[in-house]
């Protein structure tokens, strides 16, 4: 009997388990490929998983409410078109191998491979019938669930190769590696790796009669041990600078009853905040970065992070990406729908992945100063104070004045490993700049 088992997603680059919130299949249904089996809520997403093939469901192997490590299975299928009499040795993980040099291109072949690609039987067969080979078939970009190759990807790429032609979305074989991958230089092999700080037990702590113990509720614990992971990885600096932000507040002052009634929504300063951040990111690209040993990784993209305080207390990072090629109302329609949807726990797994850079905004909270931790596997984040009058020196050609201005803080938290103070405090510094000198 061939069978093929579901594992829990990873739906996150920090995320280690999910919690099966409810199953959308029961033991002997019959289901076809894409057919939603359960729901699985994590720190940062909930999203629907749907079945990569079609079969008869033989085993559910966790109960909802269960919190399961990503990677362990969850459920048994028996695949489609196979009786319990049949025994074809066909695994979990499916991939393609060459039986023949790759000049003559041998037909793919369905073999257990725990690292190699995963493809649906419907879809080797596809891959059998047209003599593709494995590198051919490994570079056929998918649209399907975690960017597995559907039928209909094979199919599209099946019909313009016997035409001679090629879709402009689909990349030659030798293309097939990762863009990243390929720029990254190798490590220096006779250089050793930085040691990782060894873990210290926690403190005894003492509960008296009177405390009250309250358990971390499973968003609260990822965040927890993100939060010491980051610290532990990356030395922190925190700089502070104070900008006088009047002209953006009298801009949205004069603005916001014409952005309301023109976009629908809301004019806050968050838009013009994120704005500033892409210039000057654009401008220092070693805080746009990652750090991985002793290789320093500067991003493509510059996609924004902004931190939304959830109902329950905790705190989530939807992502805007590309953020650097939206306009200021593309920057507030796109803040404003991550945050409702943030909200209404409706966000892919796209949304809060591949983030280069946060802002978290304390300011709400009418705190002025913080030193915020790095959203791990970014460098830096930006903390934003709240805005508030104070009484301020401006030179004039009269001579110094004292005036009411509108005034707040801003705090970088970054990586030394990368990030030295001279580069940080005029990356800063550059951010404050362009609020001080709003027009819009």
């Amino acid at each position: 009997m061939a069978t093929f088992q579901i594992k829990m997603p990873k739906l996150g680059e920090s995320i280690t388990e999910g919690t099966i919130m409810t199953w959308s299949v029961k033991v002997g249904d019959v289901i076809n490929e894409d057919d939603i089996l359960f729901e699985v809520s994590t720190a940062k997403v909930s999203a629907e998983i749907p079945s990569p093939v079609a079969g008869k469901i033989l085993q559910i192997l966790f109960n909802e409410g269960d919190t399961v490590a990503v990677g362990t299975v969850v459920a048994i299928v028996q695949l489609e078109g196979d009786s319990e009499e049949e025994t074809p040795a066909v695994a979990e993980s499916t991939a393609v191998k060459e039986e023949a040099p790759v000049a003559s291109a041998a037909p793919v072949k369905n073999v257990k491979s725990e690292e190699a690609r995963w493809y649906s039987p419907i879809v080797l067969q596809i891959a059998q019938e047209a003599q593709l080979s494995k590198e051919e078939l490994d570079a056929i970009p998918g649209t399907g669930y975690e960017g597995r190759l559907s039928k209909k990807d094979i199919k599209t790429y099946v019909e313009h190769k016997k035409k001679g032609t090629q879709p402009v979305s689909l990349p030659a074989p030798q293309k097939a590696a990762s863009s990243e991958a390929v720029a990254a230089p190798p490590k220096p092999a006779t250089v050793s790796q930085p040691a990782t700080a060894e873990s210290k037990p926690a403190p005894a702590i003492t509960v008296s009669g009177g405390d009250e113990v309250v358990e971390m509720d499973f968003v609260r614990r990822i965040i927890a041990d993100h939060m010491v992971m980051s610290k532990q990885v990356s030395p922190h600096v925190t700089t502070v600078v104070e900008a006088d932000v009047t002209k953006l507040v009298r801009w949205r002052e004069h603005n916001k009853e014409t952005f309301k009634r023109r976009e629908g929504i809301s004019l806050t300063y968050m838009p013009a905040i994120v704005e500033a951040v892409t210039k000057a990111l654009a401008e220092y690209p070693y805080v746009n970065a990652s750090v991985d040993g002793y290789r320093m990784i500067l991003k493509k993209n510059i996609n924004v992070g902004v931190a939304v305080s959830l109902n329950d207390g905790n705190l989530i990072v939807p992502v805007i990406h590309n953020a650097d090629k939206l306009s200021l109302s593309g920057l507030a329609g796109s803040i404003d729908a991550l945050a409702a949807k943030a909200r209404a726990n409706k966000l892919s797994p796209d949304d809060i992945q591949g983030g280069t850079f946060t802002i978290t905004n304390f300011g709400t909270f009418r705190n002025i100063i913080g030193t915020p931790i790095i959203n791990q596997p970014e460098v830096a984040i930006l903390g934003v104070g709240y805005i508030e009058k104070k009484p301020s020196v401006i030179e004039t050609p009269e001579g110094d004045t004292i005036a009411i201005r509108h005034k707040m803080y801003l705090s970088l938290s970054y990586d030394h490993r990368i990030i030295n103070g001279a580069m940080g405090g005029a990356f800063l510094r550059r951010i404050a700049d362009y609020l001080e000198n709003w027009n819009g």
